[in-house]
């Protein structure tokens, strides 16, 4: 008996070891793939990279008036040719700030400057040899502003494509003010821009992990896959048609997919990061030829303005005492203390979604509001979602994430939501109010897909206001960020996320919604850019979205 258990634990002995052999080499590519989770293809970085123009993006298909209403607005954000730079790049022929100058033009029909006129600055652009520039294209940002009193205006640009600009400036308070121009980009530098994220995302990867009793694995994953002999994840939105794939794991079901992260690359440097050259050729102030101060004084009684261009739009607002006024909007009102929130959000239901610019509201309403609990479930900081809640004062605010694409720490796929789908969830009405944000995490993607992404929150607007007319709708445009280094400035810098907030305007424009202008209130302000504004920023953005929700009577 002894002989027979012990032959039965020797047989019993060998299959396991056997088994585990088989197991080990079946999933060693597993194995591998853990220690380097590195995608299945080249990374590529710049246009100077090869392959950079080969496409991977899938797109949503559009019907025949989506396609017409894209090309306007490709039209609406193209910008002026310029000269094509090879490679390896010189500076020779790119625009120089330190060589280049503005002036200020004589008011129209003589006399000292008012308040409400309109000031232009005439700017002349050279290159590093210092000959005149013959082109357009050089991207800037324009305020005129006065530290002593807190006040600050974005200054409008206009390109005459001769190596000639003018900034124009409505001038909304009296005294002494000082002019700024900022040369963001030099023309060179746009069309690597145009090309970073032209035909696929660069500079973050997305992964998702994938997960079923002892497995677990990981695969990239976008819209933008690059043909590979691995078959494919297909998790397109049944009722937005937003696009979104994953490589199929090995030996996992599609439906074992459990979260979605980020990864940013670790760019190698490229040949054109001189034109991203921080203080040489990017975000570098131009000299004025003399004067870059004006002194504006008050308009007295039966005083007329100068003559102003009316085919240049005017500001959407200015700071005066670290206080924004609206131009173009409500009439801003001030809440400056718990209570005043408190009143106007009384009885309100408010949903807000995007990326952490739109979280940052929330926070500072539970900041302000001692009241508003914000309840803790457990989730992650940056998707969410959040809800608070003012029992006394029937206030309920919640946030959630954009959904994809979003960069990420490693969170549920089970609460990446797109917005248009969770408006479709909202009965709406007087008491519900809506905010939504989104523009920051498609700096790195196409164009063309972030288009189609506000195309499917349009038509959910569009439905949501058809059901409850009354439903206050606010959205928040992008803003200035930070982008002191090459790949920064890239990756999502001031230039693509202008492309993006002009695309945001237009597609809702007209409609019964309301923009916090996000974007000049950055420009104006004398606080150093950040993609999270700081507080005193977001304190008159807050004000701007209340004075929506509770206008003057």
């Amino acid at each position: 008996m002894d002989r027979a258990w012990k032959g039965l634990l020797k047989s019993g002995i060998i299959f396991l070891t056997l088994s585990l052999f088989v197991y080990i080499f079946y999933h060693i590519d597993f194995l591998e793939f853990q220690r380097t989770p590195n995608p299945p293809f080249k990374k590529i970085r710049g246009s100077s990279d090869p392959g950079s123009n080969q496409n991977y993006c899938t797109f949503r298909p559009l019907s025949p008036k989506e396609i017409d209403e894209e090309n306007t607005l490709l039209n609406s954000i193209a910008w002026p040719n310029t000269p094509s730079v090879p490679l390896p790049v010189s500076l020779n022929d790119t625009s120089n700030a330190a060589r280049s100058n503005f002036v200020i033009l004589p008011r129209p029909g003589g006399g000292s400057w008012l308040v409400g006129d309109q000031l232009e600055v005439m700017i002349k652009m050279f290159d590093f040899k210092g000959r005149p520039k013959t082109h357009g294209g050089d991207f800037f940002l324009v305020r005129l502003h006065n530290r002593t009193v807190e006040a600050g205006v974005a200054g409008q640009v206009v390109d005459h494509l001769n190596g000639t600009y003018s900034a124009v400036f409505l001038l909304p308070w009296e005294g002494k003010s000082q002019i700024e121009v900022t040369l963001v980009h030099p023309s060179e530098a746009i069309p690597f821009l145009q090309r970073f994220a032209g035909e696929k995302p660069n500079g973050v990867d997305f992964y998702s992990t994938f997960h079923s009793g002892l497995l677990t694995q990981k695969t990239m994953c976008s819209v933008c896959l690059p043909p590979t002999q691995q078959p494919q994840c297909n998790y397109t939105d049944l009722n937005t048609g937003e696009l979104w794939f994953c490589y199929k794991p090995q030996n996992l079901s599609c439906d074992a997919r459990i979260n979605h992260f980020s990864i940013y690359q670790n760019p190698p440097k490229a040949k054109e990061d001189i034109l991203f050259k921080n203080g040489v050729t990017m975000n570098v102030g131009i000299p004025a030829s003399g004067p870059a101060h004006v002194t504006v004084f008050p308009k007295m009684k039966g005083e007329l303005a100068a003559t102003t261009n009316k085919d240049i739009p005017g500001p959407a607002g200015y700071y005066y005492k670290g206080l924004w006024s609206s131009l173009s909007g409500a009439t801003v009102k001030r809440f400056n203390n718990a209570s005043a929130i408190s009143q106007c959000l009384k009885d309100k239901v408010v949903h807000m979604y995007g990326d952490s610019t739109v979280r940052q509201w929330l926070e500072f309403l539970s900041r302000e509001l001692s009241d508003l609990k914000v309840y803790n479930l457990h989730n992650m900081k940056q998707s969410g979602p959040y809800v608070a809640l003012d029992y006394a004062r029937n206030i309920f605010v919640t946030y959630r994430c954009h959904g994809l694409p979003i960069r990420i720490v490693p969170s549920p796929v089970t609460e990446l939501h797109y917005v248009a789908n969770e408006l479709d969830g909202i009965t709406g009405g007087k008491t519900t109010v809506v905010v939504f944000g989104v523009w920051a995490h498609f700096t790195t993607f196409p164009i063309k897909y972030y288009i189609r992404r506000l195309m499917s929150i349009r038509k959910a607007v569009v439905r949501l206001l058809a059901r409850a007319p009354d439903t206050r709708i606010i959205i928040r445009t992008a803003n200035l960020k930070n982008s002191p280094s090459p790949f920064s400035a890239q990756l999502g810098g001031d230039w693509p996320s202008l492309q993006r907030d002009k695309i945001l305007r237009t597609m809702f424009k007209g409609m019964d919604v309301y923009f916090v202008d996000a974007w000049e209130m950055t420009v104006a302000h004398y606080l150093k850019h950040d993609i999270h504004p700081p507080r005193p920023i977001i304190k008159n953005m807050i004000d701007v979205v209340l004075s929506y929700i509770c206008p003057s009577k």
